[in-house]
């Protein structure tokens, strides 16, 4: 049964940055689609990013294209989220999630396809 768990959340300044970790255990990441997604308080669940750790596609919502970056270690089996010139407007509860492998893209924009979700870490955008 895999699991994932998030960490790396907080609270950060405008312009700051944070690395966000989901950490999996119980099966390996290959041949999936890891996903973070975030929900803000009032606004409905966004995909963020998502990467397949099949062939390393990858998709960004526009609002975060070249200042977040999906990655993804094999060694620990772990995918990062690194948030860079972070915005209030990304303040929220950032989840991972896993699915079968599938296009990166569909399953990020409609969120649907991951069975599999971390439990959540806070981020809080703010001077």
């Amino acid at each position: 049964q895999l699991q994932l768990v998030e960490s790396g959340g907080g609270l950060v300044q405008p312009g700051g940055s944070l690395r966000l970790s989901c950490a999996a255990s119980g099966m390996s990441l290959d041949d999936l689609v890891i996903g973070w997604f975030r929900q803000a308080p009032g606004k409905e669940r966004e995909g963020v990013s998502c990467i397949s750790t099949r062939d390393g596609s990858m998709y960004y919502t526009d609002s975060v294209k070249d200042r977040f970056t999906i990655s993804r270690d094999n060694a620990e089996n772990t995918v990062y989220l690194q948030m860079n010139s972070l915005k209030p407007e990304d303040a929220a509860v950032y989840y991972c999630a896993a699915g079968v492998f599938g296009s990166v893209q569909e399953m990020c924009v409609i969120g649907t396809g991951f069975p599999s979700w971390g439990q959540g870490t806070q981020v809080t955008v703010s001077s």
